[in-house]
């Protein structure tokens, strides 16, 4: 028989009602706090469900998606990638002698004039540091920087879509913010980041 518990004590059918649906509120209470997560998820601000730093992101699979080689030569090549609810972060970073960080610019030229800081910016640590390095904006001397555009034609990813702000497209190129840093009479170390807005982020490897 329905309506009955287990001391078989009878419970009137309009209780019974109550006290499904005071259950199924419970239900959709709990499901919503399971969607929104903890604070800070889901504005941009954290990881939301399914992004993060993805796992096994080599340095070729992002050299491919920046469309910027990894010189033969480079030395200790890193990369990461991180998705987040607003966009996603591509990183890439190397580093070359002076002399192969001169021949890499005249094959990866920038975009525009090649700049140097006027000072150290104070930027908290969060994507290079993911490495155990500063950030490049925390130097002055010895940094330059500017974007490098590969278009479709070096191997790289195509033009973006028509419909994708204006942030995340340099005269129809996905392009790379490139840092060259001289840490050492003969080394210089090279940054490069990528970002992807949403519904332009290439697929990542499986981990």
């Amino acid at each position: 028989m329905t309506g009955f518990p287990k001391g078989g004590t009878r419970t009137s059918r309009p209780r019974l009602l109550a006290v499904r649906a005071a259950a199924g509120v419970i239900a959709v209470l709990l499901g919503v706090a399971g969607c929104t997560g903890p604070a800070g998820s889901g504005d941009g601000t954290g990881p939301t469900s399914g992004s993060g730093w993805a796992a096994g992101i080599t340095p070729e699979w992002m050299s491919r998606q920046m469309g910027l080689p990894v010189p033969s030569t480079a030395g200790s090549p890193e990369a990461a990638y991180e998705s987040t609810s607003r966009y996603d972060t591509g990183l890439l970073t190397f580093t070359l002698t002076r002399a192969e960080a001169d021949t890499y610019l005249k094959e990866n030229p920038p975009t525009g004039k090649l700049l140097e800081p006027t000072a150290a910016a104070a930027v908290p640590p969060h994507d290079f540091a993911h490495f155990g390095l500063p950030e490049p904006e925390t130097f002055k001397d010895g940094l330059r920087y500017g974007d490098v555009c590969p278009g479709s034609n070096a191997g790289g990813p195509t033009a973006l879509p028509s419909g994708v702000p204006e942030a995340y497209d340099t005269s129809e190129k996905r392009c790379v913010l490139l840092y060259l840093h001289a840490y050492a009479p003969d080394r210089t170390r090279v940054y490069l980041r990528a970002h992807y807005g949403p519904g332009t982020a290439p697929a990542r490897p499986s981990p």
